[in-house]
């Protein structure tokens, strides 16, 4: 009895175990998928007030939130473009880390701009921007071209799976149609149709008779023979009685 007591109390506590463990999971899960949302709408509206400076705020102001503007787009699609290939390209991990290098220096210009939108100081603004444009640029011409390469690369496995499955079809295609070609040395099961009988007349009996005499021409001539007694009997002739052997 004491046996039987101690496997219920360990089959529930394994299964509180079990159920706090899920628990801790879900609520884990929803935090993240929330603390995603959160960060995914900052993110927006970060966004479409960066777009409204850099339209409606002139001078060093405007080009300011340009250059952020610029700098996280470029980004961002460079991101989810290695995300969105590692996924199935393992070979573009070492791709990622340099991506994952990339971006601590894009989010110090991203930190350095956002600090500088703030700035009363016009005059040391406007000195700072062409260093600034040109790290950007910098920054955005190296996450474009990892972008675009990552992009060709899926672009090129894609046309060689293609090539390789349009082949696999035509073998295919061509070996459900079996019965319109002929295999060496099989003959067809179809009769030759039958020469035509050429029509009797002069011109055709002629022929004939010159084809007769050159194979009489070609074959050597028979030894000679005694006399026959076949004489030609003409209609009009009656027909030799024959003697009487009495």
């Amino acid at each position: 009895m004491d046996v039987v007591l101690t496997v219920f109390a360990l089959l529930f506590l394994i299964f509180v175990g079990l159920g706090a463990y899920a628990t801790v999971k879900a609520v884990r899960a929803t935090k993240r998928g929330v603390d995603r949302t959160i960060a995914q709408a900052r993110r927006t509206v970060e966004d479409h007030t960066l777009r409204a400076k850099s339209v409606a705020q002139p001078g060093p102001a405007g080009e300011i939130a340009r250059l952020r503007l610029a700098l996280r787009t470029s980004m961002r699609a460079t991101q989810d473009a290695l995300h969105a290939g590692v996924a199935e390209d393992e070979s573009l991990k070492e791709s990622l880390g340099l991506f994952e290098r990339l971006s601590v220096h894009g989010h110090d210009l991203d930190a350095d701009l956002k600090r500088l939108e703030t700035e009363p100081d016009r005059a040391t603004l406007a000195a700072r921007l062409p260093e600034l444009r040109a790290r950007t640029e910098r920054i955005t011409q190296s996450a474009d071209s990892l972008r675009w390469a990552v992009r060709d690369r899926a672009r090129r496995f894609s046309d060689d799976d293609l090539d390789h499955l349009s082949a696999q079809i035509d073998i295919e295609a061509d070996a459900l149609r079996h019965w319109t070609r002929t295999e060496p040395g099989q003959t067809s099961s179809h009769w030759p149709d039958a020469p035509d009988a050429p029509a009797d007349g002069p011109a055709t009996g002629q022929a004939r008779s010159e084809e007769a005499g050159a194979h009489a021409t070609a074959r050597p001539a028979p030894d000679a023979i005694a006399g026959t007694s076949w004489r030609p009997t003409v209609p009009w002739q009656k027909k030799p009685r024959p003697e009487s052997t009495t």
